[in-house]
């Protein structure tokens, strides 16, 4: 069963295991890439490529340059600020801000779309012909 208490459902999520936090640090896709794949959302992961829609650096847009699980954030390329020191540093984002308007596609990626795909098209309910 699932707890619905405040403390114990903070507790899960900060120490889930990174196994656990990809699948938190799913982004939504694109108006395209949905119709395109009957898919709304999917694990971030390097090298996709998306637009940020929430935040100071809204509208900005870039390739992921890393996907950092322990601190919940993406960092994507162009998106830096400067320290005191001069040094530029990535700004973390978290992937429910940003929307994934490219995909980086390899063989298990395209596997993990078509298996969401088949199983939407299981779950429609069927019209039974009277």
């Amino acid at each position: 069963a699932v707890s619905s208490s405040r403390r114990k459902a903070r507790k899960a999520h900060f120490s889930a295991p990174s196994s656990v936090r990809r699948n938190i640090m799913s982004a939504p896709l694109s108006k395209e890439l949905r119709e395109k794949y009957n898919v709304r959302s999917i694990p971030i992961r390097k090298d996709d490529e998306v637009t940020i829609v929430r935040g100071s650096n809204k509208d900005k847009e870039g390739k992921v340059t890393s996907v950092y699980r322990l601190k919940y954030v993406i960092h994507v390329e162009r998106v830096t600020r400067d320290k005191a020191t001069g040094a530029s540093v990535p700004v973390g984002i978290h992937p429910s801000n940003v929307v994934i308007t490219k995909l980086k596609l390899d063989k298990d990626r395209e596997a993990i779309l078509e298996r969401i795909k088949r199983g939407r098209e299981l779950a429609k309910p069927t019209k039974v012909s009277a």
